[in-house]
C-alpha cells in the first residue's frame, strides 16, 4: 500500500533527480583530472566533534600541504527544540546543528566521505562555500539512502566558510531543517591583525543559527510528524510567510545555556565562529566585545577592532577573537533582541576568574532617593 508517507518521499527523491541531469562525461573526466597535483601528499585522518566544540587543529601548518579526510555520516533524527517539547524533523551532518567544524590549512586538500545510510529517506549532497566549481560539489555528492560519495577540494582560500546540504529543487527546506555547518581555513602561518602580528586563540567554539518553520494545527498547537517526508509540504507553507517560529543557537533554545553552556577563564583568548546558512544575523557578546573580528569571515582581510556587534550576512560565517578580562556569565546573542528572548538565540559563556574592580565596580547598591 502506498501511504502518504512513502507518496511524499518518492515525489521528492524523484524532484530531485529530474532536477539535477547526469554530469556530462567531460565533466567528470575534469574533476578526475584535477587529482594529479594532490597525488603523494601526505594523508591524515581527522576527527571531527560536535559543536561548540572544534576539532584538534594546529593554529599554524607544520610542514607543507597535505590531504586532510573526513567522514560524514547523514543523520534524519526528531529532535526537541524548546522547553515546551516542541519537535521538529531535522535533517543532520553528523547528528548535529550544525554539522562539525572541519578545519583545514590554505594549500591543504579537504577529502570528505559523505554517508547517507539507508534507513533515510531522502537524498542529499554538501555544497562548500570553500570549494570551486560543480555548485561547491553539490553536483558531485548528490546521494540516495543507501549510497555514499567522495569529494576532494583544494583549500585556496583561508576564512571560515558555510556547508549546507543543497539538493535541487529542496535546498530551503533542507538548509532550514538543520543542513549547514562550518569549514575553517587557516592561514598556513596563523591568523594575523592588520599589522602582520600573530593572533592566537585558547578556545575556538562554533555557534551555528538556525531559523525553524515548524508547522501548527488549527488549535494553534505544534505538529509532529513521523519522517521529513511527512513534514514537507506543511513546513514549505510556514517557510513560504518567512516569519520564523525559532530562532536557535546549535539546534534548539538553551542549546548552549546551563550545563550546556561554553566556558573560558579570565585572561584566555576565544575564537567565535559564528554561522547562518539562510538569514542576516547580529552577534553580540553582553558585557564583552569583539577584540577582533572578522565580519566577512575571510582571513586574507585584516580584521576590524572593538566591535560591539558584529553582522554575518545569511549564508556566511564570521570569525571573532575576544580574550575574557571577568569572570561571570556571559550572554552571546544575536541583537534582533526579539529574536534572542522570544524566539531562542541565546548561548551562555561562563568565565572563571578574579574580579577587576578597576574595569567595573559598584560605588553603592539600591538605596532611596536622596532628597
Amino acid at each position: 500500500m502506498i501511504t502518504r508517507r512513502t507518496a511524499l518521499i518518492g515525489t521528492a527523491v524523484a524532484a530531485v533527480a529530474a532536477a539535477a541531469p547526469a554530469l556530462a562525461q567531460e565533466q567528470l573526466a575534469a574533476a578526475a583530472a584535477g587529482t594529479a597535483s594532490a597525488d603523494g601528499l601526505p594523508h591524515v585522518k581527522a576527527k571531527l566533534v560536535a559543536p561548540p566544540a572544534v576539532m584538534a587543529h594546529e593554529q599554524v601548518a607544520t610542514g607543507g600541504p597535505k590531504v586532510v579526510e573526513f567522514t560524514m555520516t547523514i543523520h534524519e533524527k526528531q529532535i526537541v527544540v524548546d522547553d515546551e517539547g516542541t519537535t521538529f524533523q531535522a535533517m543532520t551532518f553528523d547528528g548535529s546543528m550544525p554539522g562539525p567544524t572541519m578545519v583545514v590549512h590554505e594549500g591543504d586538500y579537504l577529502q570528505l566521505t559523505l554517508v547517507n545510510p539507508d534507513t533515510n529517506t531522502m537524498p542529499h549532497n554538501i555544497d562548500f562555500h570553500a570549494a570551486t566549481g560543480a555548485l561547491g560539489g553539490a553536483k558531485l555528492t548528490f546521494i540516495n539512502p543507501g549510497e555514499q560519495a567522495t569529494l576532494r577540494f583544494k583549500a585556496t582560500r583561508a576564512g571560515v566558510f558555510v556547508y549546507h546540504c543543497a539538493p535541487e529543487g529542496m535546498v530551503p527546506w533542507h538548509v532550514v531543517s538543520g543542513m549547514s555547518g562550518t569549514v575553517m581555513v587557516l592561514p598556513r602561518g596563523g591568523l594575523k591583525d592588520a599589522e602582520g602580528r600573530p593572533l592566537r586563540y585558547d578556545r575556538a567554539y562554533t555557534i551555528g543559527e538556525f531559523d525553524l518553520y515548524i508547522p501548527r494545527d488549527e488549535d494553534g498547537n505544534y505538529k509532529t510528524y513521523e519522517s521529513p517526508g511527512d513534514a514537507y509540504a506543511d513546513t514549505i507553507e510556514v517557510m513560504r510567510r518567512l516569519i520564523p517560529t525559532h530562532v536557535v543557537f546549535n539546534g534548539a533554545k538553551g542549546a548552549l545555556t546551563g550545563d550546556n553552556a561554553m566556558t573560558a577563564k579570565v585572561g584566555e583568548t576565544v575564537l567565535f565562529i559564528h554561522s547562518q546558512a539562510n538569514r542576516d544575523t547580529r552577534p553580540h557578546l553582553i558585557g564583552g566585545h569583539g577584540d577582533w573580528v572578522w565580519e566577512a569571515g575571510k582571513f586574507a582581510n585584516p580584521p576590524e577592532r572593538d566591535l560591539e556587534t558584529w553582522f554575518v550576512r545569511g549564508g556566511s560565517a564570521g570569525a571573532a577573537l575576544y580574550t575574557f578580562r571577568q569572570p561571570g556569565i556571559y550572554a552571546y546573542v544575536n541583537h534582533n533582541l526579539i529574536e534572542a528572548a522570544e524566539l531562542g538565540a541565546t548561548a551562555h559563556v561562563k568565565v572563571e576568574g578574579e574580579w577587576n574592580d578597576d574595569l567595573m565596580t559598584q560605588i553603592s547598591g539600591p538605596a532611596p532617593i536622596a532628597v
